[in-house]
């Protein structure tokens, strides 16, 4: 079988997700694994080279991955033919700015979300694609994961009946830094510098609600910066500007309610770091990360209200697990595959810079909402190009 090396430009992989869960957890993997296969009989081998600003890091990372090249340079590595695809997973602010660099240099885009600060932004970067005729996707990691693709064949398959309402529940404690060095960097807590709940986790609602259910078209949220103070990763400490929690309500486009709750400062005690609850007539479905259970209509416990007695129902029976012998592959290795295939072979793929532009557009409302205090309605968005389905 014919094995096709493609060259990947990836520039800020030195950070947390660029480095474990891109590199490390997909393009190593899938380098490990023999490359990607296609349905036109050959395999792909992504040949790589590492960008970022901090040479020792890279090298660090080079070292760990083997993967032998690496620079500083942006702007050689995008002149090199070897490498039609660039890949960003910089900080947001720089995100925008790297990436009209490189559809300028013709490469093919694929990056992390939020995929620039403002919808109009994020929008023109796919108008500039488009006009490029370069191909584009933005991670939407959470579709593969376990749980929810087995939350999904549960709707799909009209277990649940008629779908009433939605609860999100997403977050855990980060640290401070006084006592325990945070697990995530200063950044996503400071506003000036493109941080805060909202802008990270609406972005990944919008994509989940719609792939599940329908398209976010009202939104009434709630933010807040409940730690005010927290060290840097030099142990400096900075004042946060950033919201570390946010609570919202969603109004879908078919009338479905979802609540959505994120924090950065709670702590957990439910099935997951993310659980995702959906009510229909004949049954509810939660979904974690991995796994997923559904208690049918049969199955429902009678319950009586006594708040005098401790209640004789244990109401963590009755839920069936789903598909719980089945394994499943690494989110962002699967959507990286994909990626590959649809710039190879031209093979189907939807997840292109225009619904990254919808998924910034949702969290800006969020903002607005907040802002105002009131309910706003999410705007649609209107690309100067026609998409490319």
């Amino acid at each position: 079988m014919a094995v096709k090396k493609i060259g990947i430009i990836m520039n800020g992989v030195t950070g947390r997700m660029g480095a474990n869960q891109h590199l490390l957890r997909s393009i190593c993997a899938i380098r490990d694994q023999g490359g990607v296969r296609t349905a036109a009989g050959e395999v792909l081998m992504p040949d790589p080279i590492l960008i970022g600003r901090n040479q020792e890091k890279l090298e660090a990372l080079a070292q760990q991955s083997g993967i032998a090249k690496f620079s500083t340079d942006l702007s050689v590595a995008l002149q090199d033919p070897a490498y039609p695809i660039y890949f960003d997973a910089q900080t947001t602010q720089r995100r925008c700015a790297a990436l009209k660099q490189a559809i300028a240099a013709g490469k093919h885009i694929y990056c992390e979300k939020p995929i620039a600060e403002k919808s109009q932004q994020a929008l023109d970067l796919y108008d500039l694609a488009q006009a490029r005729g370069v191909k584009n996707g933005v991670v939407q990691d959470k579709l593969w994961l376990p749980g929810l693709i087995k939350l999904r064949q549960l709707i799909d398959r009209g277990s649940l009946g008629r779908l009433l309402d939605i609860r999100i529940d997403f977050g855990y404690w980060v640290f401070e830094g006084h006592r325990q060095m945070p697990q995530r960097p200063s950044w996503n807590y400071r506003a000036e510098d493109g941080g805060g709940i909202i802008v990270d986790m609406f972005c990944h609602f919008s994509y989940v609600l719609e792939s599940l259910v329908g398209r976010v078209s009202k939104v009434l949220c709630k933010g807040a910066t409940l730690i005010g103070e927290r060290l840097d990763e030099n142990r400096e400490p900075y004042r946060c500007t950033a919201d570390d929690a946010a609570y919202g309500i969603l109004e879908l486009d078919n009338g479905v309610i979802a609540q959505v709750n994120a924090s950065w400062v709670t702590r957990v005690k439910r099935d997951d770091l993310l659980t995702l609850q959906i009510n229909g007539t004949e049954g509810s479905a939660l979904a974690g990360l991995r796994k997923c259970w559904v208690q049918r209509y049969e199955q429902t416990p009678r319950c009586i209200w006594n708040p005098d007695l401790d209640s004789p129902i244990d109401f963590q029976q009755n839920w069936e697990a789903v598909d719980a012998d089945q394994t499943y592959d690494n989110a962002f290795k699967i959507q990286w595959e994909l990626f590959l295939r649809h710039v190879v072979n031209d093979e189907p793929y939807a997840w292109n810079l225009l619904e990254g532009a919808r998924n910034v557009l949702l969290a800006e409302v969020a903002l607005d909402s907040w802002r105002n205090n009131a309910w706003k309605t999410v705007p649609s968005l209107a690309p100067k190009s026609i998409p490319v389905e």
